[in-house]
């Protein structure tokens, strides 16, 4: 695959790109349009950087489809340009409603899969789980919370060997071995969360790390959930963390985004158990043969 590996100086032209990208989009802005997301999942995808006039991301999804991530608003770029930069590639993905919107029907063909659909959730529904749906998660934080002393920090380089021994925990409860899951980019995002504009909080219960966020502000009042994590002996420790994060963050949050389940089961189960509001879709473009 062409193109130049992602290193961490090709942030700031990448990440400008894709800022103009996220303009405007609110609550609907997609998970995927952050330098961080491409860095820190760069080997899970081969993405590669195509500088130039017309700038791309090349990779290949989950599910193998090599595709190309334009790096522009594809209602400014020729027909064309874009049919030659398809040529080695399968699809356009990952695109907004909008820009996809912006391809005509006559050459482009769009899908999309529930697999790719980031969750997204009102902040306001963590604030008190209120309802019938939400009393599970109810009951978990308030059985959390009378069985141990809850604490949190806010995440910084003090909080890095707190979160690097939930990280451990997390891995062994799993049983997981080293470099498995997303291991490797959990910790590139700890230690590069600054780098990274990741914002979020340790836990603790009884003095002991017991979990973790990390979240980014894609919009205005929208934060994605890059990482959490949870120690499975502490159970509600997930739905107090997402709580905790929508009442004490230090700027309002309106949003929350979950990124997308990968059409993995369990990690369906567990987003929708929070009864998002909606499923953003992202779509890919192939062309008509």
């Amino acid at each position: 695959m062409t193109g130049l590996p992602l290193s961490l100086d090709m942030q700031a032209p990448i990440e400008a790109a894709l800022a103009i990208l996220r303009d405007g989009s609110g609550e609907h802005c997609l998970s995927d349009h952050a330098f961080s997301n491409l860095y820190l999942f760069r080997a899970a995808h081969d993405y590669r950087y195509l500088p130039g006039p017309w700038p791309c991301i090349t990779g290949r999804t989950y599910d193998g489809m090599r595709h190309l991530m334009p790096l522009f608003a594809l209602s400014d770029a020729p027909i064309d340009l874009l049919c030659s930069l398809m040529e080695a590639h399968d699809a356009l993905y990952p695109l907004a409603r909008r820009d996809a919107d912006a391809l005509p029907s006559s050459l482009f063909a769009l899908a999309e899969s529930a697999d790719d659909a980031d969750y997204l959730y009102a902040a306001s529904q963590f604030l008190e789980y209120s309802g019938r749906v939400m009393s599970d998660k109810r009951g978990q934080v308030r059985d959390l919370q009378g069985a141990h002393v809850l604490s949190a920090q806010a995440f910084d380089e003090d909080g890095l060997g707190a979160a690097r021994q939930v990280l451990e925990g997390w891995m062994s409860q799993k049983s997981k071995v080293a470099g498995e899951a997303d291991e490797s980019a959990c910790i590139e995002a700890l230690e590069n969360a600054g780098r990274f504009g990741l914002e979020g909080f340790v836990h603790f219960a009884d003095g002991l790390p017991v979990g973790f966020v990390l979240a980014q502000e894609l919009q205005p009042r929208v934060f994605v959930m890059r990482f959490a994590k949870g120690l499975d002996s502490h159970v509600g420790i997930y739905p107090h963390m997402f709580q905790h994060f929508c009442r004490s963050f230090a700027r309002p949050v309106d949003w929350l985004n979950f990124e997308q389940d990968m059409g993995l089961p369990g990690f369906r189960r567990s987003k929708r158990s929070y009864g998002p509001a909606a499923l953003i879709p992202k779509f890919r473009a192939s062309l008509r043969r």
